[in-house]
């Protein structure tokens, strides 16, 4: 029984922390995408970029429906990255 919990506890920690990895590849994407609009990927990297949009697309959205971005100016703050980024923290401290 034990064993059991052990394993699904490192099986969701295993997730969470890739999850983490791909937060922050989304994260220098979109500085890469910021920094230079005239970026275009080719090949096996798009599939990657892809990938990484489409497995954080769906939290991050939701909470930019509940928190929407501040603007500044013309500046705009979005808090979706991050409070997705700490949520996946919480998840990693709760987990045994």
């Amino acid at each position: 029984m034990l064993e059991g919990i052990l394993v699904a506890s490192f099986v969701a920690r295993l997730i969470v922390q890739l999850y983490i990895l791909v937060l922050w590849a989304r994260f220098i994407l979109d500085w890469v995408r910021a920094l230079n609009p005239a970026w275009r990927p080719r090949g096996f990297v798009v599939v990657l970029i892809e990938l990484v949009f489409t497995i954080t697309d769906p939290p991050i959205r939701f909470i930019r429906k509940l928190i929407p971005p501040l603007r500044i100016g013309s500046l705009s703050l979005d808090f979706g990255w991050m409070i997705t980024l700490i949520a996946c923290w919480v998840i990693l401290a709760i987990l045994p």
